[in-house]
């Protein structure tokens, strides 16, 4: 770096990051090699067929899936570098995730579901009721809290994943195909939500396979056979 030159700071860097997997006597790779940065407030997709390892990537991401070699860098913390109950503690301080399959509890209450990331934060039970109702409301669901999963649609059921993911007020969310199984009206109402979730000054990062999706962030990151193809 030059004298007098300032040094960029990212909230998100991927550095030379693989993956590979190990099926029988075959080595799977997964992930070949990505390198990019995600800024602090942008919403990001990341978009490719399946199999082109963009849902591995989001996992090592979201400190959940050790890479093969290279660093996941958030905020300047080297995740793979902690120990494992250090990076349990820096998802719940850092990381909200969508998953594809929604992953809600069925005999749990739609505010029970939202309040499970809570349950191992100290947080005051009155406290917990309090935030979960507040971001119950915020995905305009606030009549439904004494509902289970399967009394709501599928679009009111990624809502309420949208707001466990967001009841600790992470820095970060990602998502994996948020709209993936939902028809176009909803998910158009989903990607609407998101969007004034990163106005608001979220981090998103997206996962998916649809463009129309896409037009809702403001980068688009391309991968296809476990590259990146743009940054």
């Amino acid at each position: 770096m030059k004298t007098g030159e300032k040094q960029v700071h990212h909230l998100i860097e991927i550095r030379d990051v693989g993956k590979e997997y190990q099926v029988g006597a075959n080595t799977v790779c997964a992930i070949r090699s990505m390198n990019f940065h995600v800024d602090d407030g942008e919403f990001i997709s990341i978009m490719g067929q399946s199999g082109s390892g963009k849902s591995t990537l989001l996992a090592v991401l979201g400190g959940l899936n050790h890479p093969s070699r290279g660093q996941v860098l958030v905020d300047s913390l080297d995740v793979y570098g902690l120990s494992s109950e250090q990076r349990a503690d820096f998802r719940s301080e850092y990381i909200g995730i969508i998953f594809q399959s929604f992953q809600l509890i069925p005999y749990l209450t739609v505010l029970e579901n939202i309040k499970l990331p809570m349950a191992i934060t100290g947080i005051a039970a009155k406290e917990q009721d309090d935030m979960a109702r507040s971001v119950l409301d915020k995905v305009g669901l606030g009549l439904k809290a004494e509902r289970l999963p399967d009394q709501l649609s599928g679009g009111e059921q990624e809502r309420v994943a949208i707001a466990r993911a967001i009841v600790n007020r992470p820095p970060i969310l990602l998502a994996d195909e948020p709209t993936g199984s939902l028809d176009s009206e909803t998910a158009e109402g989903v990607m609407t939500l998101l969007r004034q979730l990163n106005e608001e000054g979220l981090t998103i990062i997206m996962v998916t396979h649809n463009p129309d999706a896409c037009r809702h962030g403001n980068r688009t990151i391309l991968v296809r056979d476990g590259f990146c193809l743009t940054h």
